[in-house]
């Protein structure tokens, strides 16, 4: 059996230096990283920590990939709740799960990344809001060294599935709750990340919405931060009708921002967060229950493992009012 004595003497290293680097501490060179990961491999050493965690278990073991939206902390919400989703359901499924942030990896070419997670012993990989721009986790789906799921994506190949709601149809929705029975024309629509999935699917609704009833659109992207959104509608706000915010952090900034400002405008969001139970009274919203979509990718994770191919999920979701 390997040991990380074997490890640290195949890479010519210190039995500690091999420790650091599988356990991620920071100072490390990445020569150094490279030559442990390297060694790993060739080997095929498995870290005892992580052949006990496997020894218990049957199915295999899952890596959670999570990029924080560190523009707020209320986003923190949505996080946790995918997290206790996953997790729930993994050990349902016999599963062992870690979790980690993408933000461990920005400095990680592909390959890297691809033998830390082999050092791991990770079979499967979740991952949350995989936008466009995203090169490093966008390669890692393409390689499909990984059964992997793509929550709120539309990555389908044999060994990766994608489970979503209908943003398109969920934003069109409420949009047109929000707009029906009144006599607006200008509508400001403050999108969220341009590379975004589900931004660029929820502003698809909103264009057919307003090219079907006539309204006139304005777009501008926030990057769903309340912060953001309060300042565009803050400078611009008089000039709408109405206001459709595609997450609902921002739309609790552009309420904060006609407060402010001291007139009253039509607003909606989505995603149904708690906090708009608190500032959000009124408002029309999308609510999504992120711990059911998480347990059901944690579901489709388990059925690549076991065999079936890649595919797209939808889930359902609920059109409310704070």
């Amino acid at each position: 059996m390997v040991s990380i004595k074997d490890v640290a003497r195949h890479a010519g290293v210190a039995i500690s230096t091999v420790s650091k680097v599988l356990n991620n501490y920071p100072n490390i060179s990445e020569a150094t990283r490279k030559k442990v990961y390297q060694a790993v491999e060739e080997l095929n050493f498995v870290p005892n920590s992580v052949a006990a965690a496997l020894s218990s278990k049957q199915a295999g073991r899952v890596a959670l990939m999570i990029d924080l939206n560190v523009k707020t902390q209320a986003i923190d919400e949505m996080a946790m709740r995918y997290i206790s989703g996953a997790i729930t359901r993994a050990m349902e499924l016999n599963l062992d799960v870690i979790t980690l942030f993408v933000f461990m990896f920005q400095e990680k070419t592909t390959d890297e990344l691809i033998r830390y997670l082999k050092s791991q012993s990770i079979t499967g990989i979740i991952i949350y809001g995989l936008a466009e721009d995203h090169e490093l986790l966008q390669e890692l789906v393409k390689r499909e060294e990984f059964k992997c799921v793509v929550v709120d994506g539309n990555n389908v190949s044999e060994n990766t599935s994608s489970v979503t709601i209908d943003h398109k149809k969920a934003q069109y929705e409420v949009a047109e709750t929000l707009l029906k029975d009144t006599d607006i024309g200008k509508i400001l629509y403050i999108s969220g990340d341009e590379y975004s999935y589900v931004t660029k699917t929820r502003m698809e609704g909103m264009k057919v919405l307003a090219e079907e009833k006539k309204y006139e659109l304005t777009s501008i992207y926030a990057n769903f931060s309340e912060s953001k959104a309060k300042k565009i509608v803050l400078e611009q706000g008089k000039n709408f009708d109405a206001i459709v915010c595609a997450s609902d952090l921002m739309a609790i900034g552009a309420k904060n921002a006609l407060l402010e400002l001291g007139v009253e405008r039509p607003i909606c969001g989505f995603d149904g967060i708690s906090l708009m139970q608190y500032y959000g009274k009124g408002i029309y919203s999308i609510s999504q229950n992120f711990s059911d979509i998480s347990a059901k990718a944690m579901d489709e994770l388990h059925l690549l493992m076991n065999g079936n191919g890649g595919r797209m999920v939808e889930v359902e979701y609920k059109l409310i009012q704070n």
